[in-house]
């Protein structure tokens, strides 16, 4: 093994040398050898293996490899010691410069500063005492310490001179960018800042406008409720209007009549009339023309008499209505109200969307109207097809049952209404006169009547014994959107687009209330099978809940802004359920005034209505399907 040492003496002997001959040369060699120390060879005597059962450890081979034929041990150990010498020089990192400066000792020092100035005789005495004192071992070489290189040191500083001003150019730079990006803020900050300014401005600006339009349309309430009444006034006197020209129209043709006769010849005795002195004081100014005029009024005033005498097929609206039977209905018999539907089946029945669905009054069938203009009867559970009716010339809006169940009334916005036998499936009437497309019908309970509402802002009570309009209901602004009898009564309801339900007294075709409260056009309104509650709702989604004892409002419950196509309540009139325009079917809770909700649409749901029993719900939709809820 190679082993380093290193001895004072040797060191003191080099450093002698170097200082009595001055030889550079000869001085590097012994530092280097003083530095790097003394290497020996030590013979070892490698044994035979030992023939124990000890496992010794493979070692790895390292890439160590010897050429063949050289395999010397005195090679082999200086190839080590090599290897291991470069190994620890990578370790330590150990940089060497190009050109290999020994530093200069202070005696060094001294000795080349005499002798570079002259001074041979202060050089001998510093030489003799120096030598001296170091061979009496009073003074050690390592104490004096060296002289600082003069170069490495202007270096050194040049290399940091160099570094600090890389940095300082580095620093200038980041600093030019910092100043850019300052700016760059400085102006983004100054953009932010006036457009800031602008929006507050505008914003000023629209609220200030905004204040301006509500003062403008605060003003404008009062002027439209004058026009509203004017509005209404101007109706009322274009319906006077409209009926003094139809007696004008008559009375004009009556007197064309009279002078065709009197120019074929035939001898006409113009009826005489006896005139009270009072009023001949009033029509002392009236002409030959409103002579004429009233005397033909007059006439056609008595050949209404006649006529209404004559024509016995008129029905009479009954007095005396036998008693509700859902007013009888027992408490202890009604169970829990049901909410928890789930959707159990569908039916597509119609090609475009379904506008009605209504349950026969006696048996397990059900009728649905749609915009393809038929209606069909389907039976239950099983939704087959029992009977189709086809005669309408446009989109079918309503139906409803006979109260016995063998008779449907349609209407439709081909401006009709149709009446159809259902033991024949064929139509047996049908009612014309309205002007305009007819949203709803319902039948009167004794069987007699029918009344259907229409888009021409009226209602028309309809004779079916003697086939022709009774009454024409005026009164609403915009269009009537449904009507419906009181259970077992004389009195109608209906709603309409000028954002009012109205009731009416059936006999006389008068208005006796209206009831106002929504903001928005009314689509639908209904009564509880008890007749003590209404329900309305508009195109909003608002549903409002009225007293129809008091006739005064109850409650009101949002669930917009998707409207609400119809409302019905179920058997028990504790359930109230909304078709929505989202698709969504609402159930409120009469009760609790909780809202439960029916998903599985996937378009507008138009119409809803429970089975007698209450365990089932149907729902149609704009897609043309029913839908079954159990």
């Amino acid at each position: 093994m190679a082993t380093q040492q290193g001895t004072p003496s040797s060191a003191l002997r080099v450093l002698e040398e170097a200082l009595g001959m001055g030889l550079s040369a000869a001085g590097d060699t012994a530092e280097a050898v003083a530095a790097e120390g003394a290497y020996y060879l030590e013979q070892v005597t490698i044994t035979e293996a030992s023939e124990d059962d000890y496992e010794y450890e493979e070692i790895p081979d390292d890439n160590y490899s010897i050429p063949e034929g050289e395999e010397d041990l005195a090679k082999a150990i200086q190839m080590v010691q090599e290897q291991a010498a470069d190994t620890q020089i990578l370790e330590q990192k150990t940089v060497f410069s190009p050109k290999h400066t020994v530093p200069e000792a202070i005696e060094d020092f001294l000795c080349n500063f005499l002798i570079k100035m002259g001074m041979t005789r202060t050089l001998d005495c510093f030489q003799s005492e120096w030598y001296e004192l170091i061979q009496k071992g009073v003074t050690e070489l390592r104490d004096g310490g060296i002289v600082p290189d003069v170069y490495t040191q202007n270096m050194l500083l040049e290399n940091e001179n160099k570094i600090l001003k890389k940095d300082l150019k580095h620093y200038k730079q980041a600093a030019d960018k910092a100043r850019e990006d300052l700016l760059k803020t400085q102006k983004e900050r100054d953009f932010h800042r006036m457009h800031h300014k602008r929006i507050v401005q505008e914003k000023n600006k629209l609220i200030n406008d905004l204040k301006r339009l509500k003062l403008h349309y605060a003003s404008y309430e009062p002027a439209i409720r004058v026009l509203h009444e004017k509005h209404h006034a101007l109706l009322k006197q274009k319906m006077l209007t409209s009926l003094e020209r139809d007696r004008a129209i008559g009375q004009i043709s009556g007197l064309q009549e009279t002078l065709k006769h009197m120019k074929i010849g035939h001898s006409y005795h113009a009826p005489e009339f006896r005139v009270v002195p009072t009023y001949e004081k009033e029509n002392a100014t009236e002409g030959p023309t409103q002579k004429g005029l009233r005397e033909a009024r007059e006439q056609s005033k008595c050949k209404a008499k006649t006529k209404v005498k004559v024509n016995t097929k008129d029905s009479e609206f009954p007095t005396h209505m036998q008693p509700d039977p859902n007013l009888g209905l027992g408490k202890e018999n009604l169970g829990p109200a049901k909410f928890d539907y789930k959707l159990n089946n569908i039916f597509r029945l119609h090609e475009l969307p379904v506008s009605c669905i209504i349950m026969h009054p006696h048996k397990d069938l059900l009728v649905s109207c749609g915009e393809d203009r038929v209606w069909k009867m389907v039976g239950l559970p099983k939704g087959n097809v029992l009977l189709t009716g086809l005669g309408h010339t446009d989109w079918l809006s309503n139906c409803c049952f006979h109260p016995s169940g063998n008779k449907l009334a349609t209407s439709s916005g081909d401006t009709t209404v149709k009446l159809w036998d259902l033991s024949k499936g064929n139509c047996i009437l049908t009612f014309e006169g309205h002007t305009h497309a007819v949203w709803s019908c319902t039948w009167h309970s004794c069987g007699d009547f029918v009344a259907s509402s229409s888009l021409d802002t009226t209602s028309k009570i309809w004779d079916v014994n003697s086939e022709r309009c009774r009454y024409t209901l005026y009164g609403h602004t915009d269009s009537v959107n449904s009507i419906e009898f009181f259970p077992y009564s004389n009195t109608l309801l209906t709603g309409s687009a000028d954002k009012s339900l109205s009731i009416w007294d059936a006999r006389t075709g008068k208005c006796e209330q209206s009831l106002y409260g929504h903001m928005h056009s009314i689509n639908d309104a209904t009564f509880t099978p008890r007749g003590h509650m209404i329900a309305s709702c508009d195109a909003c989604g608002v549903t409002k809940l009225w007293d129809f004892r008091k006739l005064l409002p109850m409650v009101s419950i949002d669930v917009g802004p998707s409207p609400g196509n119809e409302v019905t309540f179920d058997s028990s009139g504790r359930v109230l359920a909304q078709a929505s325009g989202n698709g969504v079917i609402h159930l409120l809770d009469l009760k609790s005034g909780q809202i439960h909700k029916l998903m599985g649409h996937e378009s507008e749901a138009h119409t809803v209505m429970f089975s007698r029993d209450g365990e089932t719900l149907f729902s149609g939709g704009s897609d043309g399907t029913v839908r079954t809820w159990s």
